[in-house]
């Protein structure tokens, strides 16, 4: 560990009102402490003034203008041209996967960074298995690989490389896999004080998703990528098993474009749905959360009856490198949001557990948006690209995605005159489960031999 100078350190904290961290630092055994020191180095101090005083200011007066953004639906006709180039930018090289896992799976029930639960119907093969399965197909299919970028936290980092190794990577070979951990930011009382989680221990938490950005530049993933010529960045969550690893429509429609950030969207399902949407936040590409569209907006339609505001935001965007760097190159260019929470600290002065209402800051990463001079907003099918892993039951939950990936594999098979029994209601008889190497889409499976197919029963492919 780096040697701190502990009495300068201190000296900078006290002189930002934050006397009270130290009120317990004689209980400390050295190894605590030069940890405790060391973290209070690597505060922006000047950040965390910022956000004392937004913390503090009164939220912006005036309701900016929303209106729903220009969109494009996969399956129209420029999907040709734009899967054409997109495969010509995956061939030669020039495009990253970029995963954002540092979640873990506690709302699930499950132990373990989230990435880690089962997540397909039969096998039950894990989120990060059927991502790295999929990575693999493409390797297969094109000459030059293509490196998987992995964002953890500081509370699942160490489980989640132990996991990858485990795996051997996945077969993707440890040179295309880099995995790093997410930056942190201490939370506040209402007073601004920054808060303990123990001892020694200051209360962190990550800075949010759009926190990736920034990620990207700390850990030196975009040193390397400009090393490795990649010029798009495929950036997508742990959570939904359907997501298209950078799917060459999207990619072409992207590039084709000249936009610096793209984002895929589903139809919502209905105007109760509780999900950002894709839109013009003052003519500016944003995403428009759920509580911000008044009753009118929200059940507001257009000419055909559609939602005016149905864009679903689902978390898949196409980035450009030269973008990201921008948005990096002089500090981090995203506003940081104030979380009110309940927070479980301790008292500074005794050492007791406590719950306190504080504030933590995040980013997002649909910020980025406003930065778009050119962006594509792509609506796909929700039944083929986006069936989360958010809830423990109900919509978005296990039970839910491993229905919706059976329905998908069982159109799979129809569109190669393969037909799944199923019941009155339409619903598939038998349990699939297709390892993505085995075929990662309807075309890759047509491409298979399927004439001894046995449809009698559970069916798995591999």
């Amino acid at each position: 560990m780096v040697h701190v100078d502990h009495e300068e350190i201190r000296r900078r904290a006290e002189a930002e009102g934050q006397g009270h961290l130290f009120n317990l630092v004689e209980t400390l055994d050295d190894s605590t402490a030069q940890s405790f020191y060391s973290d209070l180095a690597a505060l922006d101090w000047d950040l965390l003034e910022r956000l004392k005083k937004q913390m503090h200011s009164k939220e912006e007066g005036g309701a900016q203008k929303l209106s729903p953004a220009p969109s494009v639906k996969k399956g129209g006709s420029r999907d040709a041209a734009a899967s054409t180039r997109g495969e010509e930018l995956l061939a030669a090289g020039k495009v990253a996967a970029f995963i954002v896992a540092g979640g873990q799976g506690s709302r699930l029930g499950f132990d373990g960074p989230k990435g880690m639960f089962p997540a397909s119907p039969v096998r039950g093969r894990t989120l990060f298995q059927l991502f790295g399965a999929k990575i693999a197909a493409l390797h297969d299919r094109y000459p030059k690989k293509m490196p998987w970028y992995v964002m953890t936290s500081r509370s699942n980092h160490e489980a989640t490389l132990r996991y990858f190794e485990e795996q051997d990577w996945f077969g993707l070979g440890e040179e295309n896999v880099r995995l790093f951990s997410q930056d942190m930011l201490p939370a506040m009382d209402s007073s601004g004080r920054l808060l303990l989680e123990a001892p020694g221990k200051l209360f962190l938490s990550p800075n949010g998703h759009g926190g990736s950005l920034l990620a990207l530049k700390t850990s030196g993933a975009l040193k390397e990528m400009v090393d490795r010529g990649i010029e798009q960045i495929f950036y997508f969550q742990v959570d939904n098993p359907l997501a298209v690893i950078a799917d060459p429509v999207f990619l072409g429609h992207h590039d084709l474009a000249g936009a610096e950030m793209s984002t895929k969207v589903v139809a919502k399902r209905d105007a109760a749905e509780k999900v950002g949407v894709v839109g013009l936040v003052g003519g500016k590409y944003g995403v428009i959360e759920y509580s911000d569209l008044s009753e009118a907006e929200l059940n507001a339609t257009d000419a055909n009856g559609d939602l005016r505001f149905k864009d679903g935001n689902i978390a898949v965007h196409m980035l450009r490198r030269d973008f990201v760097e921008n948005l990096t190159a002089k500090g981090f260019d995203l506003p940081y949001h104030v979380a009110k929470k309940n927070i479980p600290d301790i008292d500074p002065a005794t050492g007791e557990s406590r719950l306190t209402a504080g504030v933590k800051f995040e980013t997002f990463v649909f910020d980025a948006l406003a930065h778009c001079q050119k962006s594509i907003v792509l609506e796909v099918d929700r039944a083929f690209e986006f069936a989360p892993i958010k809830n423990s039951e109900g919509e978005d939950s296990p039970q839910s995605s491993r229905a919706a990936q059976i329905t998908m594999f069982q159109r799979w098979l129809a569109d190669c005159d393969k037909v799944v029994p199923c019941d009155g209601c339409g619903k598939p008889e038998i349990a699939i489960d297709i390892d993505p190497r085995f075929a990662d889409s309807a075309a890759a499976l047509a491409a298979r031999d399927l004439e001894t197919l046995d449809l009698g029963g559970d069916l798995v492919l591999e």
